[in-house]
């Protein structure tokens, strides 16, 4: 049987984590009252026991109706449960514990305190682990029931999985371990070079694997130095203002010119094919402009702020609560359903001129939106030197090919993307949507022409011989990318599958059963460092820089890789979780491409907000940034807008005005009679001689007549 060189976690040299939570995660209080017997001060010693204390302490001690005796106060229970205070003592509440010898120095138990328990104390004791939120070894009862619910990637490398779908992250250390010094929670670019340690292989693929050195180098010099200036690149903190420069004048007239285009292309189609009805919405289209088209955008946004199931219920003017006015101002329902219709961003004749690969002819339509906004996001922010990359999933359950179902995800089925994010602030920095799966064209002189390496490579390009970390999951991950990045200058840390080649066979072949909680195993070449740690399940790791050293935090020990890795990783979660809050492209719409522009303007207002909180001297909330952001697009653009496109709709009001007026009924046909044709009032039922003309329905002129038309 191989042997395997494990070594318990707490035998590994201490370390401090490099990187630092924005909030430190604190546990939940409840503070009782605090008893004081006839105000006299009883002295609290509270420890955290190592060993949790005896149920027997909860027990009432005896049956006779006496209390456990204690030296400092005394009290007696009647044969019927009521309490009397003894004669010669005050009266204090019953002691939950045996009497034992006072100990001030035992940091075991609480037990030890000669006197009752305060409720500070009980409640310690009543609650004793269950606020440890730090615990990675807490058992669980196999008969309790599973709730579902969502993990979050950063916990998720911790949990058990399936076989053929392991998350190995967990594995840790070796023999020697990497001894590395305190290093600041902020690391700055170090002047001086690395000393040389041959982490510059003659070749990608030739691992030396051994244990780690007696004399290791600390993670801080064998980290890439950071030699970026991150942050905005403009000066602007207006909400408009920078939503302006992300959809600049330009592209929003080049989504004019396709809009207008389409529109004629489908009256014409629906017109060929005889669907061309006179009460057809399409009859009703005129030109639009970019005056109007940011309005419709502005009215988007806002109904990621005002949440409602449909789209006819923003355009609701009944005088009851579910009311929402003000969109009937800017814009009618026919108006905005016509423009969700007709709105295009590609020529829709070029498809058959171009020849295209299945990837590039699945997105043609969206696909000048996607390389603007993967400009713009580039050439607007420079991003801190942690960064991550990680699927998103925009729900889609219709038919589509290029659907993809990840069940840990909230949507589960839907478009994917390849997202880059900035780790601490979540800005989306460059995507690319998963058309299809591309057919193996690994060249042999270059393996990282493979679809997963060169996805890597293509997402992080402009970033190179920046001291940049990229942080991903055992998806991408491996150890001969792992030397590649290193290679143009990136540090890579994150999970892997040990099945991947260049791992060693030792950490392949070694099983979750050979291993003992808290027990790890690794190997380093000198550049790449691969380590399982043994939690509750069996975490597989690689690093350029971390080596094995660990730190202790609230009594629990972990690999500082894997500290560094839950705060570094999320940034992809971030971002989706912030988007969450205001979902504009939960309305439901027949085609794909639609709804995938809805998230990447959703996208392009959170990296503005983003960009505004970095340069605005006044910051305002993710909310109030969106309604300023509204607000502002409806003020400066519906004046414009509103004699180009309104001035049918201005029209028909005059007429409808002009049409409807009161008239007389004739007299009656009697000669020389006075009396005219009478009819019961629409509104209030009285018999009146008046009518509207425009109705042609009997109504009463002074009292009437306007409740008749509003």
């Amino acid at each position: 049987m191989e042997r395997f060189n494990l070594i318990a976690i707490e035998d590994l040299p201490a370390g401090e984590p490099i990187e630092q939570a924005l909030t430190e995660r604190s546990k939940r209080s409840w503070n009782p009252r605090n008893y004081e017997p006839d105000g006299e001060d009883i002295p609290v010693i509270l420890s955290s026991p190592a060993i949790p204390p005896s149920p027997a302490m909860y027990v009432e001690c005896g049956g006779s109706g006496t209390s456990t005796p204690s030296s400092r106060y005394n009290i007696q229970i009647s044969v019927h449960g009521s309490r009397s205070p003894s004669p010669s003592h005050k009266r204090v509440r019953r002691s939950l514990c045996p009497d034992q010898e006072h100990d001030t120095t035992n940091r075991d138990s609480i037990s030890s305190l000669r006197r009752p328990l305060r409720d500070s104390e009980i409640c310690y004791l009543l609650h004793y682990g269950s606020d440890d939120d730090d615990s990675d070894d807490e058992s669980q009862n196999d008969n309790d029931e599973i709730v579902p619910m969502i993990i979050p990637r950063a916990a998720g490398i911790l949990m058990d999985t399936p076989d053929d779908e392991e998350i190995e992250i967990d594995t840790a250390a070796a023999t020697k371990p990497l001894v590395t010094s305190s290093a600041p929670s902020i690391i700055s670019a170090p002047t001086s070079p690395a000393r040389d340690t041959g982490m510059k292989p003659s070749h990608f693929f030739e691992f030396d694997w051994g244990t780690f050195p007696d004399s290791p180098i600390p993670p801080t010099e064998r980290r890439e130095s950071f030699k970026e200036h991150s942050g905005p690149t403009v000066a602007v903190s207006d909400p408009y203002e920078i939503f302006r420069l992300i959809w600049d004048q330009e592209f929003m007239e080049f989504i004019v010119q396709e809009t207008n285009r389409y529109a004629q292309q489908l009256a014409a189609e629906m017109l060929d094919g005889g669907e061309l009805q006179a009460s057809s919405r399409i009859t009703e289209w005129k030109e639009t402009n970019v005056d109007e088209l940011l309005v419709f955008f502005g009215i988007l946004l806002a109904m990621g702020i005002v949440i409602k199931n449909r789209v006819e219920e923003y355009w609701n003017t009944e005088q009851n609560i579910f009311s929402t006015p003000g969109f009937k101002v800017y814009m009618s329902l026919r108006r905005f359903q016509l423009l969700s219709r007709c709105l295009h961003f590609n020529n829709s004749e070029n498809l058959r001129n171009l020849n295209l690969d299945p990837s590039q002819a699945k997105l043609f339509k969206v696909e000048p939106v996607i390389s603007h906004l993967n400009s713009k996001f580039t050439e607007l922010y420079i991003m801190k030197q942690n960064i991550a990359l990680d699927e998103s999933l925009l729900q889609w359950k219709g038919w589509l090919n290029i659907n993809q179902f990840i069940p840990n995800k909230a949507a589960a089925v839907g478009i994917k993307t390849y997202e880059i994010c900035e780790s601490q602030t979540g800005y989306l920095w460059r995507f690319k949507i998963h058309a299809h799966k591309a057919s193996p064209t690994v060249s042999e002189a270059d393996p990282f022409t493979a679809s997963t390496p060169a996805l890597v490579l293509n997402l992080i390009k402009g970033l190179e011989h920046k001291g940049y970390t990229l942080w991903m999951d055992n998806f991408y991950n491996s150890p001969a990318l792992a030397r590649k990045l290193k290679s143009i200058g990136f540090d890579c840390v994150g999970t892997l599958r040990t099945n991947r080649k260049y791992v060693p066979t030792e950490l392949t072949n070694l099983k979750k059963s050979q291993m003992k909680p808290g027990q790890v195993v690794g190997y380093t070449s000198g550049d790449v460092d691969c380590i399982i740690w043994r939690d509750q399940n069996r975490v597989a790791t690689i690093s350029t820089y971390h080596g094995n050293a660990v730190s202790t935090k609230n009594g629990v020990t972990k690999l500082i890789l894997i500290r560094d890795y839950n705060i570094c990783m999320g940034g992809v979660d971030k971002k989706d979780q912030m988007l969450a809050a205001f979902p504009i492209e939960r309305k439901r719409t027949q085609i794909w491409y639609k709804k995938l522009f809805k998230r990447l303007l959703n996208v392009s207002v959170l990296n503005a907000y983003i960009i505004h909180k970095q340069t605005a001297t006044e910051v305002l909330d993710h909310r109030g940034f969106r309604k300023n952001l509204v607000e502002s697009l409806l003020r400066r653009h519906s004046i414009k807008m509103q004699p180009y496109v309104f001035s049918a709709r201005v029209q028909d009001t005059i007429f409808e005005v002009s049409r409807h007026h009161p008239a007389e009924y004739p007299r009656l046909t009697s000669l020389n009679s006075t009396n005219r044709h009478r009819h019961p009032c629409k509104v209030c039922g009285k018999r009146t001689v008046t009518y509207c003309v425009g109705c042609d329905k009997p109504v009463c002129v002074f009292t009437c007549f306007v409740k008749l038309h509003n």
